[in-house]
């Protein structure tokens, strides 16, 4: 039998997502396939320390999504940069070195989807799940991401890039007059609706403002679009495929953060959405536009309005989108005819590939 691959899941994190992140591995640590790969379990801590969480429990308070944390691990590691390929080393322990044959970073949000992490992955020669480095950040910046979409011919809400350095207070009825109401106000990098608040009046977007300047230094003022929310996953390198369409229904008509990881009765998601063939077709067409256009690979959940008029709006891209129990994701992919532990294999597979590639390159003049 060949030699099992050893697969270093990476979840915690030192972003808001924290206990979304640990959700999401818990599944993907109990589908993976144990026929074909070793998981190494590491979890980083809120400070950004990394270390082997224990195999046998290595989250606490799993049942309550609002609280679950890391089990405290004493064996601290850290990925060394260099030649030799994916070497995790024990920093207690002189000498001792644990071999990683890829990483799969369950991280959300900054300093694990925004490229951070796949930088460190390129620098200790392992591949990595997921967008490599510049689609990682482009998909995480959703200012960025909007423009090359909308270069690209594909909608987009209309929005404002607001940074904190040139905001003047004063300057908010320029925001009102160029935006309007309902407005979506949301940091520029964060995901799982942290920060983001839905703004019907004047008097509560300076609020709305405040709260996102907390956790990013750039953030959006966007037009509310008048639309069923859907979403299409996306899988693949060169030749990516899209699964089946779903749509979100919120119960209070915003799919906030606890509506999706706390309140299971915060919004209904219909799989697959109720749409006419040729609409869903062009859905996906449209989903897999988007992940070619902001330079993604291996994964991407493509979030998208379809008015009225089936227009199809663009929201964002999600570069790491979750693996919780409800999550879109992977039950698209399970729709489409994938299991959770095929589409985990899959993504592996994916990994490996583009790394091959990429690996291939000259890195020195003829």
């Amino acid at each position: 039998m060949s030699q099992k691959l050893r697969i270093g899941i990476v979840f915690g994190g030192r972003s808001a997502e924290h206990e979304v992140s640990l959700q999401s591995a818990q599944n993907v640590i109990a589908n993976i396939d144990r026929d074909r790969f070793e998981p190494v379990l590491i979890g980083i801590g809120r400070d950004g320390s990394w270390s082997l969480s224990p195999a046998s429990q290595p989250f606490l308070d799993m049942d309550d999504p609002a609280v679950v944390r890391l089990n405290d691990s004493p064996t601290d590691v850290a990925l060394l940069a260099g030649e030799t390929n994916g070497k995790l080393v024990r920093l207690a322990e002189p000498g001792a070195i644990d071999r990683l044959d890829v990483l799969f970073p369950v991280l959300h949000g900054p300093y694990g989807e925004d490229g951070s992490i796949q930088g460190l992955a390129r620098l200790a020669n392992v591949p990595c799940v997921g967008p490599d480095i510049l689609g990682s950040a482009v998909g995480m910046d959703k200012d960025v991401s909007k423009r090359l979409l909308r270069y690209a011919g594909i909608a987009t809400a209309e929005y404002l890039a607001i940074r904190r350095a040139g905001y003047r207070p004063e300057a908010i009825g320029e925001v009102v007059a160029r935006i309007g109401f309902p407005a979506f106000v949301k940091p520029a990098n964060m995901g799982s609706s942290v920060g983001v608040s839905r703004v019907t009046t004047t008097e509560t977007l300076q609020a709305a403002i405040d709260e996102a300047f907390a956790f990013d230094s750039k953030i959006l003022v966007e037009r509310g679009v008048v639309g069923r929310e859907i979403e299409c996953a996306v899988l693949g390198n060169n030749d990516p495929i899209a699964s089946a369409v779903g749509e979100i229904l919120p119960t209070d008509g915003f799919y906030s953060y606890e509506a999706k990881y706390l309140d299971e009765n915060g919004a209904a998601l219909r799989i697959p959405a109720e749409l006419p063939n040729q609409i869903a077709d062009r859905v996906r067409r449209t989903a897999i536009a988007a992940f070619e256009t902001l330079e993604l690979s291996g994964m991407a959940r493509i979030d998208m309005f379809l008015t009225d008029d089936d227009t199809i709006v663009v929201n964002e891209a999600n570069t790491i989108p979750g693996f919780t129990n409800i999550s879109m994701y992977p039950r698209l992919w399970q729709e489409s005819g994938m299991s959770y532990t095929q589409l985990i294999s899959r993504l592996i597979d994916l990994a490996i590939e583009s790394y091959r590639q990429q690996s291939g390159l000259e890195t020195k003049r003829r």
